[in-house]
């Protein structure tokens, strides 16, 4: 779908409403994540339309700290430091996304953690996949359930070094289209063989051009736990 024509701010908001309702908690806390580079800011910019998180460019992360941004009353997203720094950078970031995973509140007598859901941005390229795999094996799968985790490829566009987009129409080739989806089922099967734990496919978008931003969306809403996430549970 063409970046014109879509309009996250209300994409599919009653049926998050409803969906929140029923879990009892408001709004929706979503970690934002990635490698440095893979376009957690541009993905986060093109969501809201507008310029709220400072995009780094080559090799020059931006996100530093961690930053929250509300889409609407039911949904917010954390914006968090990328790995792929160096080693002692990434202790660093990595002590920071596990200290949020493990923020947690009290309410009726239960523990809960504060953050929701996961979703990590992977760049289409597969550069430095092995920070990526370390993130979502050690940091995230290792401190949040699978079923809570949204793996998105971006940066569609340039998976293939550029070949395969069609410029005219904003969107893959067939042949594009393909290596997408094999990229995504072998992502899946990596990370079943290194954590034996089974991660919902990939989806594939392009935050600079716009492209399945609604598949994005979508597969961040149809995630949507439907209660919260206790971990006094989790841990027992």
């Amino acid at each position: 779908m063409n970046k014109q024509h879509f309009n996250s701010i209300d994409y599919r908001i009653e049926e998050m409403r409803l969906n929140l309702n029923k879990a009892g908690f408001r709004p929706l806390d979503v970690m934002f994540t990635g490698v440095t580079g893979a376009g957690k800011s541009t993905s986060l910019n093109a969501l809201f339309h507008k310029k709220i998180a400072k995009v780094g460019y080559g090799c020059d992360p931006m996100t530093m700290t961690l930053d929250h941004y509300k889409l609407h009353g039911e949904l917010r997203f954390w914006d968090t430091p990328g790995l792929g720094d160096g080693i002692e950078s990434d202790k660093k970031h990595s002590k920071k996304l596990i200290e949020l995973l493990h923020k947690t509140y009290p309410m009726q007598g239960n523990t809960y953690g504060f953050i929701d859901m996961v979703v990590i941005v992977i760049e289409g390229s597969n550069r430095d996949m092995g920070s990526t795999y370390q993130l979502i094996n050690d940091v995230i799968l290792a401190n949040i359930e699978p079923e809570r985790v949204v793996i998105a490829i971006n940066k569609a566009d340039v998976a293939k070094k550029g070949r395969g987009w069609d410029d005219t129409k904003g969107e893959p080739t067939s042949s594009l289209h393909e290596f997408l989806e094999e990229q995504a089922c072998s992502i899946q099967s990596r990370i079943k063989s290194a954590c034996g734990i089974e991660v919902k496919r990939p989806i594939f978008y392009s935050a600079d051009k716009g492209f399945n931003l609604d598949v994005f969306m979508d597969a961040i809403i149809n995630a949507m736990p439907e209660v919260r996430r206790n971990l006094m549970l989790h841990i027992a």
